[in-house]
């Protein structure tokens, strides 16, 4: 596997209730020092609830599908937006935000976390499972 051409489908997977998450790039799969990302695939109706990444910046980048975002503002006020395919997110450095698949199919996402390393914290959820290459 080339660490400059990955593909979701080539790295094992971070499985959820509610969906997965493939980590194309960062510090474990091809060595990126200063950010990591991977392809979030939410099903209809799922979704992540209000959490943050202490210390992090985050990048979501709607692929396909449709559902609703939420990004607190400066004050903790939570923003809520309907969202699809071409819509950039920035969620701020220790914003909670909060992703919600509204559409009838899958809603893939693309994420960055800048430093690298919030996305390991997901590890510890209790729905967790790691899911092998390919599943």
């Amino acid at each position: 596997m080339s660490r400059y051409f990955i593909r979701p489908e080539t790295v094992s997977a971070f499985g959820f209730d509610w969906g997965r998450l493939a980590l194309t790039v960062g510090p474990s799969v091809n060595g990126a020092e200063r950010f990591s990302g991977g392809i979030v695939t939410v099903q209809p109706g799922g979704g992540h609830s209000r959490h943050n990444h202490p210390g992090a910046e985050e990048i979501i980048l709607v692929l396909s599908g449709s559902g609703t975002q939420m990004v607190e503002d400066d004050d903790g006020t939570p923003i809520t937006q309907d969202v699809g395919p071409g819509c950039t997110i920035y969620v701020p450095e220790s914003r909670f935000h909060a992703t919600l698949n509204t559409g009838a199919g899958p809603m893939t996402l693309f994420v960055v976390y800048s430093p690298a390393g919030p996305e390991q914290l997901l590890r510890d959820l209790p729905d967790f499972r790691l899911l092998p290459p390919g599943s």
